[in-house]
C-alpha cells in the first residue's frame, strides 16, 4: 500500500515580508537592494587603509612612533564597525496593517469624514497627536495601510515606513532611522577622523622624505628595499582622495552634529517642520544641546518589531511504497478527491479494511423488540440436539 507521510518545512517571516529590502544569513542581515554604492564604500576605504597601511605607516612606525600605525588601526576598525552595523541592521521599519486591520481602519476613517460625494476630494487622512503641549499630525500611509507614528515615514527606495526617518543614505546601503542613527553618526564621525589622520600623516610622510632626498627624488622614488619601499605616487593618491574625501564626510558630519543637537531628523530639516512659516517649535527638543545629545546616541535602543525569523510552518508530503501481504477479501479502494478533500501537499494516510460479505455467514434471526421489552431467552436455547 501506499503511505504519504507528511513533512514541515520551515519558512521564516523574512521570506514573506513585503517592502524592496534584501536579507541575508538566514534573516540576520538586512540591507536595501540597490547595494553598488555601498560596495563603492567599502573599496574606497579598504583601499586608502590598504595602501597607507603598507607604505607609510612603516616608515612613520620607525622614524616617528609605532603608536601612529596602532591608532590609525583603532580608528579603521571602529570606522568598519560602525559601518557594518549600520548598513546590515533594521532601521526601525513598521509591519504593515493585516487585511483585518486595514479594514476596521478604512471602517473607522468612513465613519468619521463620512460619505463623500462622487466627483468631490475626499479630506485628507490625518489624526492630531499632541505631544509636550504641541499638536503633531499623524499622516496615514496608503502602502502601508497605517496612520504613521510621530516623525515616521515612507521610504520610497526601500518601499517601507520607517520610525524617526532620516534619510535613505546610499553609501550605507540601507535606510537611516531609529534604530541604526546613532551607529551612523558613529560612522561618519569615525571616517572624518580616519580620513584626517590619513591625511595628516601622508603630508609628513611626503614632508620627511623630501628633507632627505628632496621633493623631486621623492616623487621619482620607486619601490624597493625597506626603508625605500613606499610608493610615493601611490602616497599622492591617497593625499586626493582623503582630500575630496575630506569635504564631503567631514561636512556631513558637522550637518548631524547640528541635527543631534537638536534633536532633529534630516526630513524634517528638509521639510521644515519646526522652522518654516507657521514657527512651530520642536517638541521632541529638550532645549538643552547635552540632553539632545544623551537622548539620541545614548538613549534606550528599541528591538525590531518585524520579527523577521519568526517561523511560518508550510507542510510538503511525500509518497512512500511498501508492500503489505493482501487477504483474498482485500480490495484497493480508489482514490478518489472531492472538492473538501485533501490536495496535492498535504498529507492523506490510507488504509485497505478487508470487507465481511452478509452471504459468507448466516446470521440468527432475532425477534424484533419493542421498546422496554425484556429479552426472554427461547426454551429450546440451551437444549442440545441428539
Amino acid at each position: 500500500m501506499s503511505v504519504m507521510v507528511a513533512r514541515k518545512k520551515v519558512v521564516r517571516k523574512w521570506e514573506k515580508l513585503p517592502g524592496r529590502n534584501t536579507f541575508c544569513c538566514d534573516g540576520r542581515i538586512m540591507m536595501a537592494r540597490q547595494k553598488g554604492i555601498f560596495y563603492l564604500t567599502l573599496f574606497l576605504i579598504l583601499g586608502t587603509c590598504a595602501l597607507f597601511f603598507a607604505f607609510e605607516c612603516r616608515y612613520l612606525a620607525v622614524q616617528l612612533s609605532p603608536a601612529i600605525p596602532v591608532f590609525a588601526a583603532v580608528l579603521f576598525l571602529f570606522a568598519m564597525a560602525t559601518l557594518l552595523r549600520t548598513s546590515f541592521s533594521d532601521p526601525g521599519v513598521i509591519p504593515r496593517a493585516l487585511p483585518d486591520e486595514a479594514a476596521f481602519i478604512e471602517m473607522e476613517i468612513e465613519a468619521t469624514n463620512g460619505t463623500v460625494p462622487q466627483g468631490q476630494r475626499p479630506p485628507p487622512r490625518i489624526k492630531n497627536f499632541q505631544i509636550n503641549n504641541q499638536i503633531v499630525k499623524l499622516k496615514y500611509c496608503y502602502t502601508c495601510k497605517i496612520f504613521r507614528p510621530p516623525r515616521a515615514s515612507h521610504c520610497s527606495i526601500c518601499d517601507n515606513c520607517v520610525e524617526r526617518f532620516d534619510h535613505h543614505c546610499p553609501w550605507v546601503g540601507n535606510c537611516v532611522g531609529k534604530r541604526n542613527y546613532r551607529y551612523f553618526y558613529l560612522f561618519i564621525l569615525s571616517l572624518s577622523l580616519l580620513t584626517i589622520y590619513i591625511f595628516t600623516f601622508n603630508i609628513v610622510y611626503v614632508a620627511l622624505k623630501s628633507l632627505k632626498i628632496g621633493f623631486l627624488n621623492t616623487l621619482k622614488e620607486t619601490p624597493g628595499t625597506y626603508p625605500s619601499m613606499s610608493l610615493t605616487v601611490l602616497t599622492v593618491l591617497e593625499v586626493l582622495i582623503c582630500f575630496f574625501t575630506l569635504w564631503s564626510v567631514v561636512g556631513l558630519t558637522g550637518f548631524h552634529t547640528f541635527l543631534v543637537a537638536l534633536n532633529q531628523t534630516t526630513n524634517e530639516d528638509i521639510k521644515g517642520s519646526w522652522t518654516g512659516k507657521n514657527r512651530v517649535q520642536n517638541p521632541y527638543s529638550h532645549g538643552n544641546i547635552v540632553k539632545n545629545c544623551c537622548e539620541v546616541l545614548c538613549g534606550p535602543l528599541p528591538p525590531s518589531v518585524l520579527d523577521r525569523r519568526g517561523i511560518l510552518q508550510q507542510e510538503e508530503s511525500t509518497a512512500q511504497e511498501g508492500s503489505c501481504p493482501q487477504g483474498p477479501g482485500t480490495q484497493e479502494a480508489p482514490a478518489t478527491q472531492g472538492p473538501g478533500q485533501a490536495q496535492e501537499g498535504h498529507s492523506v494516510l490510507s488504509l485497505q479494511v478487508p470487507a465481511l460479505s452478509v452471504s459468507d455467514t448466516k446470521m440468527p434471526e432475532e425477534k424484533q423488540r419493542t421498546p422496554g421489552e425484556l429479552l426472554v431467552p427461547s426454551p429450546d436455547a440451551g437444549r442440545v440436539e441428539h
